[in-house]
C-alpha cells in the first residue's frame, strides 16, 4: 500500500462521509500502477464489517480518483436511490454483463451530481480532462465502416463522457464526434435528455436513471442490437410521499410474472413495477406450490406499500 498525501478538498470529503457513517471510511492506495488516464474502474468501496475501504488501484490522479469514489458514497448515505440486482436470468456471465452495464447507466445519471461537486472542488482541470479523454480512448476503439458489436459499450461511455465534460467543451467534441460519429450522435440525444430537469432531489435522480434505461434500450433497437430490458432487471429504490406508503399495494405497483429467477430463493421471480414509471421497484419469489392459489397474491397486493418494504426489508426513500 502506497502512503499518498490527498489535497485539503479529497480531505474535507472524507471528513464529511465519515461524519455520517457509523463506521470508519479509510482510503488505501494499493500498488504503483500510472496508466497516465483516468477510468471509473480505478477505485472501488469494500466493505468490511462496520468499516469501508475505499481502494484506489491507478495512482494517475489519486485525488480526482478518492473523491470520485467518495462522492458517490456520500450520495449513498445522504439518502439518494441506490440499485440492486435481485434476479438472475440463469446464465452468471450474461448476469455480470448485464450487472455491469445496469451499474454504468446508474453512475452516469449519478455522475451529474458527482461531476458538478468535483468541478466546484476544483477537483478537475485540464489535465484531469486529458486524463479523462485519454481513459475513453483506451475503453473503446473508433466506430468502424459497417459498425461492429462494440456499440452498446461506444454507448454507454459517451453519454457518460458527456456528463464529464458537458456539451460545451467543443475541442473534446470534435474528437469524439470524429472518432464515434454513430455513438456520438446518439448519446448527445440520451444527455439531453437526462439533463432536461436538474437532478436535485432523490425523486428527481430516480427519474432520471428510469428514462435513461429506458431510452438506451430505444437506441440499441435501432442499431438492431438486443435491448439490455434495465427496468426489469434492475431494482431502483422508491421514492415516496408518506400518502403513497399509505395506499395498498394494488395501487401503486403491478406484479410482473418474470422469465427470470430470484437470486435468493432460485424460484421463478415476480417483479414489482411501479404502475407510474414502469420501474422494477422490488422482487418476490413465485409461491411454492402450497401456496400458489389467487390467495397468495391478494394478500401482497391488500398490504399497504409501507407494510410490504417492511415484509421485504426493502430501502425505501421518503419524500
Amino acid at each position: 500500500m502506497q502512503n499518498v498525501e490527498i489535497n485539503s478538498e479529497t480531505q474535507s470529503l472524507l471528513d464529511a462521509v465519515n461524519e455520517i457513517f457509523p463506521g470508519k471510511v479509510e482510503l488505501q492506495f494499493i500498488g504503483k500502477l500510472q496508466n497516465g488516464y483516468v477510468r471509473h474502474d480505478q477505485a472501488q468501496a469494500v466493505q468490511d464489517k462496520d468499516n469501508i475501504m475505499i481502494q484506489v488501484s491507478d495512482l494517475s490522479a489519486p485525488d480526482y480518483t478518492a473523491s470520485h469514489e467518495l462522492l458517490h458514497l456520500l450520495m449513498t448515505l445522504r439518502g439518494f436511490p441506490q440499485i440492486f440486482f435481485a434476479i438472475s436470468t440463469g446464465e452468471e456471465q450474461l448476469d455480470q454483463q448485464l450487472m455491469m452495464l445496469g451499474t454504468e447507466l446508474y453512475d452516469t445519471v449519478c455522475h451529474i451530481v458527482v461531476v458538478s461537486e468535483q468541478r466546484k472542488h476544483g477537483l478537475i482541470d485540464n489535465d484531469i480532462e486529458q486524463m479523462y479523454l485519454k481513459g475513453i480512448q483506451a475503453t473503446i476503439t473508433p466506430e468502424p465502416t459497417p459498425v461492429d458489436d462494440k456499440m452498446t459499450l461506444r454507448l454507454l461511455t459517451l453519454t457518460d463522457a458527456l456528463v464529464f465534460y458537458g456539451d460545451g467543451n467543443k475541442s473534446v467534441n470534435e474528437q469524439l464526434a470524429k472518432d464515434y460519429p454513430i455513438s456520438f450522435a446518439a448519446a448527445k440525444k440520451l444527455y439531453a435528455l437526462i439533463t432536461e430537469k436538474p437532478v436535485d432531489s432523490p425523486f428527481t435522480l430516480r427519474r432520471n436513471i428510469v428514462k435513461l434505461f429506458k431510452a438506451f434500450d430505444e437506441q440499441l433497437k435501432d442499431w438492431g442490437l438486443p435491448p439490455i430490458n434495465m427496468t426489469e432487471f434492475a431494482t431502483i429504490s422508491n421514492v415516496m410521499s408518506k400518502r403513497q406508503l399509505r395506499l395498498e399495494v394494488r395501487q401503486t405497483f403491478e406484479l410482473y410474472h418474470s422469465d427470470m429467477v430470484d437470486i435468493k430463493t432460485k424460484r421463478r421471480a415476480y417483479v414489482g413495477i411501479n404502475r407510474a414509471d414502469g420501474q422494477n421497484s422490488f422482487v418476490i419469489s413465485a409461491p411454492t406450490k402450497d401456496n400458489d392459489n389467487p390467495d397468495y397474491y391478494k394478500a401482497i397486493y391488500s398490504l399497504s406499500v409501507e407494510e410490504l418494504f417492511k415484509k421485504l426489508e426493502m430501502p425505501y426513500i421518503l419524500r
